[in-house]
């Protein structure tokens, strides 16, 4: 890319000699070469709850992101071993420790490296203890988070259809925003929710806002509970390490 970039402004520059034209103009052809080469940043997300990174102003806290991807990636036990508390909470019973984090890593019947996969795509936020939160938004404040009836939809423009049919009529589409579904059905392909919409109207020289609700059909697996899988980290006995890797409440 560097050597292509230079050729291209020698090339402007020989361009601009042969019409012996100002320093000016040959300054605004070479600007507009580089901008032209300069890679354009990828759109970002749209939605309340779309994965943001806030954990850069936490010390430590993306070097130890980094290490925490590359064992997921790798799916070295050891290496996550290594980054747990000896003391770290796995369920709100009794599972806690690195020997039973070990059990559950090599199980089939936890599935925990698909659920670090997926968490390591939602984001981190610093939070109010002076550690990180992986996914951002459960660090957020969600009305109504603590309810197992709210379904966080994991995309954008994601189709609510009229019936649970892909080829059904599309009613609206949700990005990034918590749905409620009152009835899971893990096995069907789709899952009946509830839209909260804000509609505003005018009286009396007044604007005034009312709920109202949208019933639909969202694919299954593009829903999350807001109580799945979490993970907090803190920075403990000179090292940061992993805390907390909960589902439920």
């Amino acid at each position: 890319m560097r050597k292509t970039l230079a050729c291209l402004l020698l090339m402007a520059l020989a361009a601009c000699d042969r019409e012996t034209a100002p320093a000016d103009e040959v300054a605004t052809k070479a600007k507009e070469i580089v901008e032209l080469a300069e890679p354009k940043p990828a759109p970002v997300s749209a939605g309340r709850f779309a994965p943001q990174n806030t954990c850069g102003s936490v010390e430590g806290a993306q070097a130890f992101r980094a290490r925490l991807a590359e064992v997921v990636r790798t799916r070295d036990v050891e290496g996550l071993i290594a980054l747990a508390a000896s003391d770290v909470k796995l369920d709100f019973g009794d599972g806690a420790g690195t020997d039973e984090l070990r059990k559950r890593l090599t199980s089939d019947e936890w599935n925990l490296w698909q659920e670090l996969d997926e968490l390591m795509t939602l984001g981190c936020s610093a939070n109010a203890q002076g550690g990180i939160t992986i996914p951002w938004y459960f660090d957020q404040d969600i009305p109504g988070a603590a309810s197992g009836t709210a379904m966080l939809v994991t995309g954008q423009n994601i189709p609510v259809l009229a019936a649970p049919d892909p080829q059904a009529p599309r009613i609206d589409t949700v990005s990034w925003d918590v749905v409620r579904v009152d009835a899971w059905k893990p096995d069907q392909p789709y899952q009946q929710v509830r839209i909260r919409n804000r509609l505003e109207a005018e009286a009396d020289e007044r604007e005034r806002v009312r709920d109202a609700e949208t019933t639909g059909y969202i694919a299954t697996d593009q829903l999350r509970s807001l109580l799945d899988y979490r993970l907090i980290a803190s920075h403990r006995n000179g090292k940061w390490s992993i805390t907390s890797f909960v589902a439920g409440d």
